[in-house]
């Protein structure tokens, strides 16, 4: 039972960094990608998700990136 345990939190724990990444690397290359966004701004947020990963792709996310149906 203890085993069964295990293995499910450590298959639960391998989803989300696996989801994570999945997330961070869809943030880089969003924000590479972002035709909103100056040079500038774009190797800029691009070396602040690369180096702050999960953390700086969350603050692009809602900081940065362009929301669906907004003004330009």
């Amino acid at each position: 039972m203890v085993v069964g345990f295990g293995l499910a939190f450590i298959m639960f724990v391998g989803l989300i960094v696996l989801l994570a990444s999945i997330f961070w690397l869809w943030m880089l290359v969003d924000c590479a990608m972002n035709p909103r966004l100056s040079d500038t701004e774009k190797i800029v947020w691009v070396l602040i998700v690369l180096f702050t990963h999960l953390v700086g792709a969350v603050v692009y996310y809602f900081v940065a990136r362009p929301k669906r149906g907004g003004t330009p």
